[in-house]
């Protein structure tokens, strides 16, 4: 094929495979040290390859799960902090994974952009990575997209999708009956939903992101709001092993009121004490600035309170001593009962 005198290469259309190649080398290390039994491949390839039963599984099931980190990348964005935004990303969709009894195997993400710029992308990759570490996960792959006149200058966003197994049987929810007792973990924050509301008590509040933190001096109020979504794998796990678990939930989007539902059978509620918890300071600043009523903040955030673990009442002070002893807050929220609908007694504290 002959060259005109004025040809356009790729580069100049604004895709710079270059800078995606040096990427894919920065962070390989990243990836490399998130490897487990199981990981057959590194990365570069066209697929990541992961065998089941070097992984230690004899009759897998699969279980699979997507996320992102919603505008709480806005955030991320415009304060140039963008290091943790890769833990909540895996956090979603591993967090997810254990609520049907799955143990994460591995990870892959998708990260697209206007303009690949290297070091912001290797520091949300490493992110990523530390995420996956900390929860047993490989990464094992990943796409970078580099779409010239998608994005604004500087925006970015992120997706993650994740795989785990286990043994065929051994799925949650099971047998879970009235009287059950439910125990709360609890969060880090705000972790990774609810935050186009955040976003606009803070508009509303009339501080920037690099102001002092109303509930924490110590912090800007941009840094507060990106503490990474809490993992939750590795102590859930373990009360999973030791027999005492029948469900869990996720408190995500639709707060304990929308997600505590979900591992319930049909005629099956849940009664949940509000003042079994604490309310860690940014909903209460939340609530205080926006105005927030009670049932809604119930509804929008975590409150405090990050995952919920439905357990045998005969078991309930074993699972809470175990969990504790592996690092998480736990309190006693309430019990499953008859019905269809999350009820609430007490008010917040």
């Amino acid at each position: 094929m002959s060259e005109g005198k004025n040809g356009l290469t790729y580069a100049e259309a604004g895709v710079d495979i270059a800078a995606g190649n040096t990427l894919v080398e920065r962070i390989k290390p990243a990836a490399k040290s998130t490897n487990r039994s199981g990981v057959m491949t590194g990365l570069g390839g066209f697929g990541g390859l992961f065998d089941l039963k070097a992984a230690g599984f004899e009759d897998p099931i699969l279980v699979a799960a997507t996320d992102g980190v919603g505008t709480k990348l806005r955030i991320a964005i415009d304060t140039g902090h963008v290091d943790g935004v890769g833990v909540d990303l895996v956090a979603m969709c591993v967090n997810d994974l254990i609520c049907q009894g799955a143990e994460p195997l591995f990870f892959l993400d998708y990260f697209a952009t206007g303009k690949l710029a290297v070091d912001q992308a290797a520091r949300i990759v490493e992110g990523i990575a530390a995420g996956c570490r900390a929860s047993g996960c490989a990464l094992i792959g990943g796409e970078t997209a580099e779409m010239p006149g998608m994005y604004p200058p500087g925006d970015f966003d992120l997706a993650g999708f994740a795989v785990g197994a286990m043994e065929r049987g051994q799925h949650l929810p099971r047998e879970i009956g009235e009287g059950d007792v439910l125990l709360g973990l609890a969060s880090d924050g705000v972790h990774s939903n609810g935050y186009s509301l955040v976003r606009r008590v803070v508009e509303m509040s009339g501080l920037g992101w690099d102001a002092a933190c109303p509930w924490d001096a110590q912090m800007t109020l941009g840094a507060a709001l990106l503490t990474p979504t809490r993992l939750y794998v590795r102590p859930t796990l373990e009360a999973l092993r030791a027999g005492h678990v029948k469900g869990m939930a996720h408190i995500t989007g639709g707060g304990l009121t929308e997600n505590v539902p979900r591992m319930l059978p049909d005629g099956l509620g849940a009664e949940i004490d509000l003042e079994a918890w604490h309310v860690p300071g940014v909903f209460r600043w939340l609530a205080e600035t926006g105005g927030l009523a009670e049932a809604e903040l119930l509804k929008t955030f975590n409150a405090g309170i990050g995952m919920v673990l439905a357990v045998p009442a005969d078991q309930a002070e074993a699972a809470l001593i175990l969990l504790r002893d592996h690092g998480e807050d736990v309190c006693t929220l309430g019990h499953v009962v008859a019905g269809s609908d999350v009820t609430y007694r007490g008010a917040l504290g």
